[in-house]
This record gives C-alpha cells, structure tokens and sequence, in this order.
C-alpha cells in the first residue's frame, strides 16, 4: 500500500438532506394513520397522497410494502417505548406516583392504536429482523420497570403481571369487527380507565389463572 493510499481521507457518506428526511417521516405518519383506517392493503398510491409526496418518493423510501410495514411496526414500537420511559422518569421527578404513572402509560400508548394496527403484523415483512426485536426488548423492559415500581409500592394487586396490561392495551384498542376504527376511538380511554381501576390493590375478586408474563406473549405476536 502506498503511502499516498494510507494518507487518503476515508470517503464520506453522504447525510440525508433534511426535506428527505422529512418526506420520509410524513410517509411513515401517513402509512400508519391508514394502516388503522383501512387495513393493512390500503394501496400505496393512497398513502401517497395522503402524505403529500409522489408516488416515486414513497417507492424510492419503502421499495416494498413490507419495508413500510417494517417501518411503522418500528416507529409505533420506539414511541411506546418512550412513553413508558417518560411515566418512569415522571415517578423519578416527584411528578406522579407509580401507578399513576402506569396509568400515563396506558393512556398515552392507547392513542398509539396498537390494538388497531395488529393485523398488519400478518403481513408479509421479517418479523424477526433484529432491529425489531431489539426495540420489542426495549418496550418489554420499559413496561416491566413500570409494572415492577407499581407491585412495589403496593399499589398495583399482586395477582397482575405485564402481560395482563400488553394484552388489556391491544385488545381495547382494537375496534370491534364491523365498526369504524375512527368512531370508536371515543370509548377506548373510559374502558382502558375502568380496567385500570381493577389492577389497584387491594384487589376486589379472584382472578382465574395466573398473571400473563412477557414469555406468555412471545409466541403470540397478535398480542403486542
């Protein structure tokens, strides 16, 4: 190797300009928005349209449909992460207690409508890609941290586990066969309140079965 060959500056990869960036994101809102409106084959020209871009801007970003499954899968899973994380960090401050700030939590990735956006998950998109499954631990762990400072404090009752709140979230979020995603939105947040009162202690029945855990949800990817 020459010494003119070891001197060379290393080739820089170029940034992405901010406008695409944005582009991207807007794709990405969009696609999510109609992924709980219309299903998962809502066709793409449509989200398109929605996002405000060209047909060859979306196709450039997300070549296939299951790119930009894969990427709102993503996206949804961060933000939630970062809810949870929030609720902790609001416990950490002095802001809330630990159940209200489960009870933040559970709201808050409500509006996330990840009951509504399950069925995507039967797509045809890697759900074992590792970025997924890394940012899957980081929402378990958060959510676990939750449940951990609630049952620590004694507010939350003891015969409830993690599982029971992931499986409480994605199911009273999901809108009932035959009903408009949109129009049901309006009772999610006064149902998701009436399960929350059942998780406080001291508990006020026996619950049948045993607490769900995260490993009871690993097999069942509509779960989450």
């Amino acid at each position: 190797m020459t010494a003119e060959a070891d001197t060379a500056p290393a080739r820089r990869v170029p940034r992405p300009r901010a406008d695409a960036l944005r582009n991207r994101e807007r794709i990405v809102c969009a696609a999510r928005e109609m992924f709980v409106e219309f299903g998962p084959q809502v066709p793409l020209d449509e989200i398109a349209r929605r996002a405000g871009v060209g047909n060859a801007t979306l196709y450039r970003n997300f070549p296939e449909r299951g790119d930009l499954v894969h990427e709102v899968v993503l996206s949804v899973t961060s933000r939630t992460t970062d809810l949870a994380q929030e609720a902790a960090a609001a416990v950490d401050a002095g802001e809330a207690d630990s159940f209200e700030a489960l009870r933040r939590f559970t709201h808050a990735a409500a509006d996330e409508r990840i009951g509504a956006l399950c069925p995507i998950l039967d797509g045809t998109f890697d759900k074992n890609h590792p970025e997924l499954h890394a940012e899957r631990d980081r929402l378990e762990a958060a959510v676990q941290d939750l449940v951990d400072r609630a049952h620590g404090s004694g507010r939350l009752r003891t015969d409830v586990g993690v599982g029971d709140l992931m499986v409480a979230v994605s199911q009273l979020t999901r809108p009932l066969p035959g009903t408009a995603c949109l129009n049901m939105d309006r009772f999610v947040h006064r149902h998701l309140q009436l399960f929350l009162d059942g998780l406080e202690a001291p508990a006020r029945s026996v619950l049948p079965g045993s607490a769900a855990t995260l490993e009871d949800l690993r097999g069942d990817a509509d779960t989450l």
